[in-house]
């Protein structure tokens, strides 16, 4: 029940797809007269902006190391699949500066905004759904997914289309965060969340697929990578004040987004709260730095 339960939220997630998660949707949000409407799916990923200041930045730092674990460098051909606003494809180019980097997405506003920042013919970003790549077979010599893989509804059936699209002795990698334990981030928010509301923990990103250590190596294997290799990787989440840390709330971005735009302003303020106590318990407001840990994983496709 637990799985299909999983698997069922994912098929409403992706093809919104996310927000440094990868996706996009018309933004909008609930009036606090409306507290106990649910949020639309529509509703749960907003504009790019929004998406940028909620974890785009992050997703921004954590590409690098991706591309560093995925050996990008001297590569030819590079498909980032759930491309999103282009963070990984860029670090991508950057790595491997011969390289030619094709990013798909299933959001075409996303693919659009992405384009608007190309400033190098070797980039290009596509419209496209990982679970039925428009592509060749053996195309490309390296294949990276960032914090996508989770959100798929069928993620063995993508991984299939990323390896049939990777020649033979090419690298198909990816990354997704340890919503479980290591995004203090989120972990912190769904935990004071849950103390004021129990029903909140229904919406816990700790309960996604493929965000604890093993998960992803142990899909890799089952589809015949070999060489599998799994590691944390981990960045700091700088937040200049709290109000740092708990605006990007506000604007309605993914799961964490959609459950504060669906409360009411009196239990917004609470949490709100909740969380600067939790986070500031001497009340003066300061920097704050969280750790962030995503798992990572990669393997090599077999001769076919």
């Amino acid at each position: 029940m637990r799985a299909r339960a999983q698997r069922r939220a994912a098929a409403i997630q992706w093809p919104l797809i996310l927000c440094a998660i990868t996706g996009l949707a018309t933004a909008a949000t609930h009036g606090a007269d409306s507290p106990t409407m649910a949020p639309q799916p529509s509703q749960i990923f907003g504009e790019s902006a929004a998406c940028e200041r909620f974890m785009g930045r992050w997703s921004r730092l954590l590409a690098p190391l991706l591309v560093r674990f995925a050996g990008l460098d001297g590569v030819d051909a590079v498909l980032d699949v759930g491309s999103g606003t282009g963070a990984l494809a860029f670090a991508a180019a950057e790595a491997a500066p011969a390289a030619r980097i094709t990013g798909v997405d299933p959001s075409a506003a996303y693919v659009a905004y992405a384009r608007s920042r190309v400033a190098d013919g070797r980039i290009r970003f596509v419209t496209g759904d990982a679970q039925q790549l428009e592509l060749a077979d053996g195309s490309f010599d390296r294949v990276v997914s960032l914090l996508v893989m989770n959100f798929i509804p069928d993620p063995a059936k993508a991984l299939r289309e990323m390896v049939r699209v990777t020649r033979p002795g090419g690298v198909v990698a990816a990354a997704v965060w340890d919503y479980g334990e290591g995004m203090q981030m989120l972990r912190i928010f769904w935990d004071e969340a849950a103390a004021r509301d129990p029903g909140a923990a229904t919406r816990d990103e700790r309960h996604m697929p493929l965000c604890r250590r093993g998960e992803l190596a142990a899909l890799w294997r089952a589809q015949g990578l070999v060489q599998v290799e799994e590691q944390p990787l981990t960045i700091p989440l700088a937040f200049a004040s709290f109000d740092d840390y708990w605006s990007p709330f506000l604007g309605g971005q993914g799961p964490a987004g959609a459950y504060v735009a669906a409360l009411a302003e009196p239990e917004r303020a609470a949490l709100r709260l909740r969380l600067r106590h939790r986070l500031l318990d001497d009340g003066h407001d300061r920097a704050i730095t969280l750790q962030a840990r995503a798992w990572a994983v990669k393997g090599v496709v077999p001769a076919r």
